[in-house]
């Protein structure tokens, strides 16, 4: 699996904003996308972490480098204070409930049982 990690700052007052784009992105049906983790900070209001995974590199980027992305993404960024920090990276370890699904209300996302995943053996 694949994915990035992304710290943003929304304008204050967009958080509706916020969540109605990710809904559009879910409602998209992206190619090899699995699903998004999307966090608040209890710091800043307007601070949160986007972590969104795929199955592959190759399906992150067919969608990083698609023009429906361009256009989603363009946006998304109208809602942001400055550049977003982004961290790309392949995923090495998940550990997901049932429970975790239920507590977001995000049932049939594809964790519907606990997955066991863990990196590659290092040589």
């Amino acid at each position: 699996m694949y994915g990035t990690v992304a710290r943003i700052h929304i304008k204050p007052g967009t958080e509706e904003r916020l969540r109605q784009q990710l809904r559009e992105f879910e409602a998209a049906e992206v190619q090899g996308e699995i699903g998004e983790y999307v966090y608040r900070t209890d710091e800043n209001p307007n601070e949160y972490y986007l972590a969104v995974i795929f199955t592959d590199k190759e399906a992150y980027m067919a969608n990083a480098d698609s023009p429906e992305q361009d256009v989603r993404y363009r946006r998304l960024a109208k809602l942001f204070t400055d550049q977003p920090e982004w961290h790309d990276g392949e995923i090495v370890y998940v550990n997901s409930h049932d429970g975790a699904q239920a507590a977001a209300g995000k049932e049939g996302d594809g964790f519907e049982e606990e997955v066991p995943y863990w990196w590659p053996a290092v040589a």
